[in-house]
This record gives structure tokens, C-alpha cells and sequence, in this order.
């Protein structure tokens, strides 16, 4: 099991490396993570969804991303509940105080699925949540030190060099445990490392000294392009680049599967920066609204920050507009909750009106963009929403429907396009290599300028392959992986 001293630690991407790493060696791999809080979410084969953390790191592992690998996901709607996802479907609504009262009723599904998985696998490798550290919910404890006493785990426990602090960090949070889940930890993982190992020589030999406990790894800061907790990206703090094509994503407070835009940082073209402020703007020759896990919120933070009025703005202006999932949403007329009452003007820049359902639509898509400039083009992903959008009835505004969408036989069409605005349900859209380069190819012709063909993105998949065998490769030659096979007594 791998925990961290605090969220943000890279467990995730500890984790994702040492499934490929027992993968390499021949080991049939699996990750799980009991717990996940994140608006960041994959939807399976089947058409549940998990955490999409667990989904690279299953990828890694060389599996289909299974619900098992993440029975329980909390998604926030607000700043003091969340939305609980048990094996891929809603389970309801919840406070946080709430949640913290049943969640030892959810035990039972996480040690089914745990143990489902440990039936196929040789090595299942576990992700914790947040910090060991946190006293005050030991008592309820489903995801770190409570679930290594409920599976008999080893832990790695990983600490984050890059704010300072790493040898306080490492101790204090031992000195917080009990001995019993002192004894589980195999070592001490130092992690996003600058600078010359053999400084950190006195720090380790201290730190082996007062706890007892080795220091199996430093590990570098690791410059590796794979899907990050939403909440702790630094993908999301990107103000400014140096690409020719210019992107402004809409930083919204709920945003949610905001790694939609990650394929596009593969361009040498197209730069993506993410605008919390209309003054942040600019001229950018696209503008996206991403998903919202509470987009009657997003939408009506939009207009108070006046980033509303100034997207609106630049639609006159000519920069293109996309809306995608809640993003969509927040371009038609007006969205109205029949469930809580709400109802709310949206920016007026497509004739539809959406109604959110109780239930929620999981499902992976095949797609073909019917109109507009990037026509004909083939695209996979998933829809993850409750809202139903529909044309106005009787507007004649000359919209289109944009894609064509494919679910198992089952054809429709999705979205619309008018003049330079177009939105879509579909999640994932830019993993396709093509429609990344048409969008330069589009962007450079406006301006009159020479598109490079040499230069093409490739495909997705092939990229995240090399990426998760570079992140292994570093990871191997900077954990004693000797040490950790003989803890979980292997070879």
C-alpha cells in the first residue's frame, strides 16, 4: 500500500508506477484505492464509473480499468458534500458528517471487491487517501491504515520534498501512529526531489535513526504527462505558454474532468491556459467550458466574476467557443433542477434548454462530427451527466447538431453548432491525434500561416504507453525494489 503524509504526496502516480513495474516482472497487477474524492472520473466498458486515477493506473497494469479497483467515489457538489458513487452508480447525496456515519456500512463492498481482485491477481498495489495522520478520523478509518489492517498490507509511505519540510513531515506523521500501524510501514518514499542526492545523506541516516524505518527511494520530479487528481494539478494552475495557437480553458470551481484538455499539451501548436478572472482572457483563438460537477453554481460564479459577459464577448469578436458536458449546458437559454427548484439563465449563445434527471447517464461513445469545419472526423470517449439539452422548440437560430454519437448500435445525435459555438456530451474528444492537428491546421490557415504535416500528434494510446514505461523506468532506478518485493515476501 502506498499513503503519503499529505494529498498531493504523488501517491497516485507511486502507485501507477509499480503496477507497471510487477507488470514488466511478470506479475499479474492490479490497484485499488477503497476511497476516492475526486471530480475526475473514468466510465468503464460497462458503463460505471470510478475514479479515473484508478483507470491510468489500471492502464499501467496492462488491465481494463474495473470498478472493483475503486468501489467508493466521492464526488464534491458542494464546499460540505459530495455525491457518493458505491461500484459505479450513485448512491446518494451526502454531508460530510453524514457520509462519516454510514461509511463503515460500506465496508462489506470494499472488501468484496478488494477480494475479487486478489482472486485474479499476484500483487494488488493500493493507493490511500489524504494522510495516516488524521487522528481525528481514525475511528472510521476505510482508506489508509484501516484498510491496510483490514487486507494486511505493507506500506510505503510516500512524503513530497518540493514545498520543504519532508523529514518533519515522514516523522510527525510515524509519531501520530500507533505502534501496530507503525510496524505495517516497509519504508519511507522521498518523493519530487531537485538537486543532489548525496545532501539528503545525513537527513536519511537521522531519519532511519529515530524511527527505525529506511528510506527506499528518492525519487525525482518527474516530468511525466498522465491524468493528476484534480483538485492538486498543476495542469490547472497554467496561466501562460509559448504555442501559437492560444486556449483558454475556464477555471470553474466545481470543474470535473478537466483532463479532457490534457492530450491537447501533446501539440507543438496549440498552447491550453486555464483563466479564473475575465481581465485573465485576452483574445484566444479558443475558449472552452469544461464540466461542472454543480453547474447551476459554475454557471451563476460565471456572471458574477463577469467572465460571462466577457465569453459572450468574444464570440462577437470571433474566437470559437466549446462547451463540454456542463460547459454545453451553460451555453443554452436556461438549465432548471427540477429536484431542488433551481432554474437559471444560461449564456444565451445556443438555442437549448436543459432539465437535470435524477439519474445519470454513464457510457462510452463512438462519435463522428457531422458539421461544422472539423466534418467527417471519428472520435471516441464517454458521456457522464444528468441533464437531458434539447433545441428550443420553434427557434429557427440555424443551429446544427453537431456530432453523430454511437452506443453500441443505438445512433443519435449530440450537441450543437451554430456559427463559432458548438458544445457536446462527449468526454475525451481531444485523445484523438487527428482532430488535434486539424485543429492547428485550422487555426494556422486563419492566420495565414504554414502548418507543419510532419509534425503530427500521433495517437493517444501509443503516447500513454511510452509515458507510463518512462515513469516505471525512472521509478525502478530509484526504489529499492529488492526491498519491496522481500515486504511483500516475493521475489
Amino acid at each position: 500500500m502506498v499513503q503519503g503524509t499529505m494529498s498531493g504526496a504523488g501517491k497516485s502516480l507511486i502507485t501507477a508506477a509499480l503496477c507497471r513495474i510487477f507488470t514488466q516482472d511478470g506479475y499479474r497487477t492490479a490497484p485499488f484505492k477503497s476511497q476516492n474524492m475526486a471530480l475526475n472520473s473514468f466510465v468503464t466498458g460497462d458503463g460505471l464509473e470510478m475514479g479515473r486515477a484508478q483507470a491510468v493506473q489500471a492502464l499501467a497494469a496492462g488491465k481494463k480499468p474495473d470498478v472493483r479497483m475503486n468501489p467508493i467515489l466521492l464526488k464534491p457538489s458542494s464546499e460540505t458534500g459530495s455525491q457518493v458513487i458505491l461500484n459505479g452508480r450513485i448512491f446518494g447525496q451526502y454531508s460530510a458528517a453524514d457520509y462519516f456515519r454510514i461509511k463503515k456500512q460500506l465496508v462489506p463492498h470494499i472488501l468484496e471487491a478488494y477480494e475479487g481482485l486478489a482472486g485474479e491477481n499476484d500483487i494488488i498495489v493500493i493507493e490511500g487517501a489524504g494522510s495516516p495522520a488524521e487522528i481525528n478520523l481514525r475511528s472510521g478509518d476505510i482508506v489508509n491504515m484501516g484498510l491496510a489492517e483490514m487486507v494486511d498490507a505493507r506500506v510505503l509511505l510516500a512524503g513530497n520534498i518540493d514545498p520543504g519540510g519532508v523529514f518533519a513531515q515522514l516523522y510527525g506523521t510515524v509519531g501520530l501512529l500507533k505502534e501496530a500501524e507503525r510496524s505495517r510501514i516497509a519504508g519511507f518514499i522521498i518523493n519530487k526531489f531537485r538537486g543532489d542526492r548525496e545532501l539528503l545523506s545525513p537527513g536519511l541516516k537521522e531519519l532511519y535513526e529515530l524511527t527505525g524505518i529506511p528510506v527506499v527511494g528518492v525519487l525525482p520530479y518527474m516530468s511525466v504527462k498522465l491524468s493528476e487528481e484534480d483538485s492538486l494539478s498543476g495542469e490547472l494552475s497554467v496561466k501562460q505558454h509559448e504555442k501559437p495557437v492560444d486556449i483558454a480553458v475556464i477555471r470553474l470551481p466545481f470543474i470535473s474532468n478537466y483532463t479532457d484538455m490534457t492530450p491537447l499539451q501533446r501539440s507543438p501548436y496549440l498552447g491550453v491556459r486555464y483563466v479564473e478572472e475575465a481581465s485573465e482572457l485576452g483574445r484566444p483563438d479558443l475558449v472552452i467550458l469544461p464540466g461542472s460537477k454543480s453547474t447551476i453554481d459554475d454557471l451563476r460564479w460565471l456572471k458574477r466574476t463577469g467572465l460571462a459577459a466577457a465569453v459572450r464577448a468574444l464570440k462577437d469578436q470571433g474566437s470559437d467557443i466549446m462547451g463540454i458536458c456542463g460547459g454545453y449546458q451553460m451555453l443554452g437559454e436556461r438549465l432548471f433542477d427540477p429536484e431542488t427548484g433551481q432554474s437559471e439563465e444560461g449564456l444565451k449563445l445556443l438555442s437549448v434548454r436543459t432539465v437535470f434527471k435524477a439519474e445519470k447517464r454513464t457510457t462510452q461513445v463512438k462519435a463522428r462530427i457531422e458539421n461544422g469545419e472539423l466534418k467527417g472526423l471519428r472520435l471516441s470517449g464517454y458521456e457522464i451527466h444528468t441533464g437531458e439539452t434539447a433545441a428550443v422548440q420553434g427557434d429557427a437560430s440555424g443551429m446544427l447538431p453537431f456530432m453523430e454519437f454511437d452506443v453500441r448500435g443505438e445512433r443519435y445525435y449530440d450537441g450543437f453548432i451554430l456559427e463559432n459555438v458548438c458544445g457536446t456530451y462527449l468526454h475525451g474528444l481531444f485523445e484523438n491525434g487527428e482532430l488535434i492537428d486539424r485543429l492547428g491546421r485550422l487555426y494556422f490557415e486563419r492566420r495565414g500561416l504554414s502548418f507543419c504535416e510532419d509534425l503530427k500528434t500521433g495517437d493517444y494510446e501509443d503516447f500513454q504507453e511510452k509515458q507510463y514505461d518512462l515513469l516505471a523506468d525512472t521509478v525502478r532506478k530509484n526504489l529499492d525494489m529488492k526491498a519491496i518485493y522481500g515486504a511483500i515476501g516475493l521475489k
